[in-house]
């Protein structure tokens, strides 16, 4: 018997060897996991996508340029400048697509970036933008795991073409010879199905079965099903061919004539026809143009021939639209010795327009508002920790509900006290229904108000804020944040008025409950 490895499987398993000892792919698939565990169903979900995209600054400014693109502003007429507003505006299953295609292409960004690598990247996206309009016409149950599944369709190219393009260049030849044999091209190379590669990979990065199984592909005509794990099959492989469509610019042939056989072949399946499709084709160019710009891949121009003296939309807005806040300006800023951007004033006031945004939809969750107005506290002034501490009948306490911020899961099980009225600066505060600025907590007589848990929770506090939430005289709770540096700039009175602003929002929410 002859047990020496085949050259193929020696290939395959070469290059497995070799993307596990990647040091950055582990962190990588650890993130993606750590997006796609997060569910669709519950507010905490919500705050929880918020808490991980915050806790990475590159993917904050990110998922706030997309937000801002011409495609989303539009809906709320102003920047969106929080990622609890971008979360509301575009609405969950987005964000989290959007979330997901970032770290995609960043993870891959230290590779060498070879076009073919470039345009797999941007195929992704295409796909996973596609998915996602498919589904929100349909309203699926499914609609997040189709996204993701499209997201990751092409996951093995991107792979091989990374760490071994002269091997994706020569199946690349091999398929390009006789496209109708791909897998054949690929399995004599590789060992393996490009499908099947990634697959080995997404198993590694611990990515849910329901992801994987839908990455199989599809031959001949689907019938339409009930079974949601084969709708949502059918999705990623319609998404991944609409994909190629839209990255092979060099065609004669026009966008729409190159998606008819795409059209009878899924339409039935799907419940989609031509005019459905030219509507989805136009969402996902405008969304996934951008990248392909920054990557340098050039998409195909969809069949859009305006009539002579026609008015575009878009271009109509792009140049009579209200100047608002450029949020790569207010992202990147110099700061106080306290850590408060030089800016405040305009991020405050960036948040007060969110929350007017948010309190004007139907659709408004108080602790959507909760969240955004601690979002922008914690931005707008440079807080390390900041959290909603509201009252607990059952417990008799004031218990943190909702924080963000350095270690805020840690800090907020333990930030709680009893409701039963003593002389800290928390009770004196709610009281008395007054706004307090701590500009040094070492000074004598704040210490004296300090009460024994804050010393010990949050030792270093050497400036913090409480505002009061305060109806009809009975105290709720209150907002406190905090920075480890004395804030010696102290706070103008516009930063004051908007902060207060802030709160009143929430008060007017609260009262309608």
């Amino acid at each position: 018997m002859n047990n020496s490895t085949s050259p193929t499987h020696g290939a395959r398993e070469r290059l497995l060897d070799k993307i596990r000892s990647d040091k950055n792919l582990p962190t990588l698939g650890v993130a993606i996991n750590k997006v796609v565990q997060i569910t669709s169903s519950g507010e905490d979900s919500v705050s929880e996508l918020a808490h991980f995209i915050l806790s990475d600054v590159a993917l904050t400014q990110k998922i706030l340029h997309l937000s801002n693109t011409i495609t989303y502003r539009t809906l709320g007429g102003v920047s969106v400048t929080t990622i609890s507003r971008a979360i509301f505006l575009l609405g969950f299953d987005t964000i989290k697509a959007s979330a997901l295609a970032t770290l995609l292409v960043d993870g891959f960004r230290d590779q060498k970036q070879a076009q073919a690598v470039r345009k797999e990247l941007v195929q992704a996206l295409c796909a996973s933008v596609t998915a996602r309009e498919i589904a929100k016409r349909n309203r699926h149950p499914k609609s997040e795991e189709a996204a993701v599944a499209a997201l990751f369709k092409n996951i093995g190219r991107i792979l091989v073409a990374s760490f071994d393009h002269l091997l994706y260049d020569k199946i690349h030849e091999l398929i390009l010879e006789d496209p109708q044999n791909a897998s054949e091209a690929c399995n004599k190379l590789l060992g393996c199905s490009f499908e099947r590669f990634g697959e080995s990979v997404l198993q590694d990065w611990k990515i849910p079965d329901s992801i994987i199984l839908a990455l199989q592909p599809i031959y001949g005509e689907p019938k339409k099903s009930t079974q949601d794990s084969e709708w949502v099959k059918q999705v990623a492989n319609l998404s991944e061919a609409v994909a190629k469509v839209l990255i092979q610019s060099d065609s004669k042939l026009s966008v729409s004539e190159r998606c008819a056989p795409l059209i009878k072949r899924f339409g039935s399946a799907l419940d989609f026809n031509a005019e459905q499709l030219e509507i989805i084709l136009k969402s996902v160019d405008k969304e996934a143009r951008q990248l392909a710009i920054t990557l340098e891949v050039p998409l195909a121009t969809l069949d859009q021939t305006p009539k002579t003296g026609a008015v575009q939309d878009s271009d109509f807005c792009n140049e009579f639209m209200l100047p608002s806040f450029d949020t790569q300006q207010l992202q990147s800023v110099k700061r106080q010795p306290s850590g408060k951007p030089l800016n405040a004033r305009d991020l405050l006031l960036a948040g007060v327009q969110d929350a007017t945004q948010m309190l004007a939809s139907k659709d408004l969750k108080l602790n959507d508002l909760v969240l955004l107005v601690l979002e922008t506290l914690y931005g707008a002034m440079g807080f390390r920790f900041a959290t909603a501490c509201l009252r607990d009948l059952q417990q008799a306490k004031y218990v943190a509900r909702i924080s963000v911020g350095e270690k805020y899961m840690e800090r907020q099980k333990e930030f709680q006290f009893p409701v039963q009225m003593d002389n800290s600066i928390f009770h004196v505060a709610m009281n008395n229904n007054v706004d307090l600025m701590i500009a040094d907590a070492l000074n004598p007589k704040i210490q004296a108000t300090l009460p024994t848990w804050h010393k010990r929770l949050l030792p270093d506090t050497r400036s913090f804020i409480v505002l009061p939430l305060v109806i009809e005289k009975k105290a709720l709770g209150f907002f406190y944040a905090d920075r480890i540096y004395a804030a010696d700039e102290g706070m103008p009175p516009d930063e004051t008025a908007l902060i207060k602003t802030l709160k009143g929002q929430l008060l007017s929410a609260m009262m309608k409950r």
